[in-house]
């Protein structure tokens, strides 16, 4: 058991199980990343430039690195070995045992496969089991329905729509779905979880 008044103290690690392997997200990871990506994968999310290049795949590698209260990793397919997504702990607030799972993309053809349930399994047993987290968060852009739809799916609650959350690059005004889950709600959460991977 965890003490609440303690803070957490999240530290980059390496969560791996038979599917995938996380691992803190680094300049090697460069090449295998700029392969896995599509047009679609930053449809909804709020970047500021383009991650197509070799130089923009790096920056936006060490912007990763560099950003504050943010553990961020490479999401590496076990069956090949190589960097198929990135997904991070972000926006952590230690001293309220809290964070979110987000800036979360994986190549299309991972999409709808065992890799987002075993990545999130990792994060998710990690954040309540290894952190003592009391509540993780999800966010998507409210017109994401696909991501929606796999957030659902996990389990986690919908708590409602952040109206003008963001201001996207093209101008248009975001409003962001909030989605969490709690302490409380992880044991039904890792059963589904658990279900989904044949485990």
């Amino acid at each position: 058991m965890f003490d609440l008044l303690t803070p957490m103290v999240p530290l980059p690690v390496t969560l791996c199980n038979e599917v995938v392997t996380l691992e803190p997200i680094e300049p090697r990871h460069a090449t295998d990343l700029q392969a896995a990506l599509d047009d679609r994968v930053f449809e909804y999310m709020p970047m500021r430039s383009s991650v197509k290049t070799p130089s923009e795949v790096r920056r936006y590698v060490d912007f990763q690195q560099r950003r504050t209260e943010t553990i961020a990793f490479a999401v590496i397919d076990n069956s090949s070995g190589a960097a198929i997504g990135s997904t991070s702990f972000m926006n952590i607030r230690a001293e309220h045992r809290g964070l979110e799972i987000g800036s979360t993309w994986i190549t299309k053809s991972a999409r709808g496969t065992r890799v987002n349930p075993a990545m999130k399994h990792l994060m998710l047993s990690h954040a309540f089991d290894g952190l003592g987290a009391v509540r993780v968060e999800l966010k998507t852009d409210a017109r994401n329905l696909r991501s929606r739809s796999a957030i659902l799916k996990l389990g986690a609650q919908f708590e409602g729509i952040l109206r003008h959350h963001l201001i996207m690059p093209d101008g248009h005004l975001r409003d962001t779905a909030m989605y969490s889950i709690t302490r409380d709600d992880w044991v039904g959460v890792e059963r589904g979880l658990l279900a989904r991977l044949g485990a």
